[in-house]
């Protein structure tokens, strides 16, 4: 792993487990300067000290260097054309304590699928339940709500309609996000609520 993603890894890590930066100097024996440089991405750690790291931190730094990383986060996020959350769950849990890229981008996919694959359960719902109220309404006061009302049609054109675009926008947000994948871009998300933190 390179810096940034190191000193970023790190942070992390240390903050998991409750320790101040003076707390991990210590028991690296190197000064708090050292860490704070490290942590920031203005050096690279020597072997001894990235050593003392991945045992202070439980981390092993040394499996970082995931090949083919980009075209690993290009999969990761074209997995959100279908809204499964199966397939992105297993490919990220397999590879995000060798990746730190990996592993927050990994959120953000599931964080996504998770946000769509909600939103077409309750579409889905919806489109169960109006039909349904609809006959009911019908069966109960004898009037036929669906013939002669273009409101109620519009409906039950537009509740399919609104599966497909959902489909649609999953599609374009994994193309997009595994283009920029692929070229180092910046990963965004719309309307995607954090689930995984």
């Amino acid at each position: 792993m390179n810096q940034p993603d190191l000193g970023l890894k790190i942070v992390e890590l240390r903050q998991q487990k409750g320790l101040t930066q003076e707390q991990l100097a210590e028991q690296c024996e190197v000064s708090t300067r050292t860490i704070q440089r490290i942590e920031s991405g203005e050096v690279d750690p020597r072997v001894y000290t990235l050593q003392c790291l991945s045992k202070a931190l439980e981390f092993d730094f040394g499996t970082e260097n995931v090949p083919n990383e980009n075209l690993w986060l290009a999969l990761l996020h074209l997995s959100s054309i279908v809204c499964i959350i199966i397939f992105p769950l297993l490919l990220w849990s397999w590879k995000k304590n060798q990746s730190y890229k990996i592993n927050q981008q990994g959120r953000l996919v599931l964080n996504f699928q998770i946000t769509m694959a909600l939103t077409l359960i309750m579409a889905s719902i919806l489109l169960m339940i109006f039909p349904i109220t609809l006959a009911i309404t019908e069966e109960t006061t004898g009037i036929n709500t669906i013939e002669g009302n273009p409101a109620v049609m519009a409906l039950l054109i537009c509740l399919p309609l609104l599966l497909i675009l959902i489909g649609i926008f999953c599609a374009y947000q994994g193309v997009v996000n595994a283009g920029h994948a692929l070229s180092d871009k910046p990963i965004r998300y719309t309307l995607s609520i954090p689930f995984v933190k």
